[in-house]
């Protein structure tokens, strides 16, 4: 019996000391309790917790990838779109993200989201489409500051997709093809505008040189005669009218 009760006690303490160790990777922390109060923050590596007096709490450092779920935002200018994103945090005090919150994972899930419909619900459709950068910024900085407490620092966040019913998308199709023929018509204008002061300047070139006149109208005749139609019409100058009348009045006298 005695035989019996000494293995039965080198076994028990066998696994006692099995139980008192842990092995911690080199991305890990024990966060350790003392009969239920903070004693410490240990590892990497070999460390001994005793058992039945101190606990030991798990934490991983290493950056943790969050989808943020598809969110319903109304913008400032009163358009529905659909909102998801992705957060990239991860713990710099283990002790914080254990006992300042319960499940600092699903707190930062939580606050991503409330923070992600706030910050675009100040912001108009354009600018969460143009100014996706910008927007970026401003959650990253928001949550940063509010996970600070926590133990967490929240080190990126990228909108992934802004979505929009389809009613929208055609309502922005057409408000795209009606800049685009806004545009169109200015430059058209423009032109017209730019034409009208050309021949506004070779008039007044014209009327003060009549000779140049005449040379226009033989360049006119010109590239009417490479013309392959067979029957030409064109004007009689007013000063060959008025040349022939006057020869005509100097035959009479």
């Amino acid at each position: 019996m005695s035989i019996q009760f000494f293995g039965v006690i080198a076994i028990a303490v066998l696994a006692l000391l099995v139980s008192a160790v842990r092995i911690l990777r080199e991305y890990e922390r024990g966060v350790v309790f003392l009969l239920g109060r903070f004693y410490k923050v240990k590892g990497p590596g070999f460390i001994i917790i005793i058992p039945f007096v101190q606990q030991m709490v798990r934490v991983d450092l290493r950056t943790i990838v969050m989808d943020v779920p598809t969110q319903d935002v109304i913008s400032q200018d009163n358009v529905s779109v659909h909102v998801n994103a992705v957060v990239y945090f991860r713990v710099i005090d283990p002790e914080k993200a254990i006992i300042q919150v319960e499940q600092y994972f699903d707190a930062t899930s939580q606050l991503a989201q409330t923070t992600l419909r706030s910050v675009l619900g100040q912001h108009e459709l354009d600018e969460m489409l143009s100014e996706r950068e910008k927007l970026n910024d401003d959650i990253q900085s928001i949550l940063d500051s509010q996970t600070d407490a926590w133990g967490i620092k929240v080190a990126n966040v990228e909108i992934k997709h802004v979505d929009l019913d389809e009613s929208m998308i055609r309502a922005i199709a057409k408000q795209a093809e009606a800049e685009r023929n806004r545009r169109a018509k200015v430059i058209h204008a423009e032109g017209e505008l730019q034409a009208s002061e050309k021949l506004l300047a070779a008039a007044e070139i014209l009327a003060r040189q009549p000779q140049a006149l005449q040379l226009r109208y033989l360049q006119t005749l010109t590239e009417i005669a490479g013309d392959k139609s067979s029957t030409i019409v064109f004007p009689l100058p007013v000063e060959l009218l008025e040349a022939m009348k006057t020869m005509a009045s100097g035959s009479k006298s």
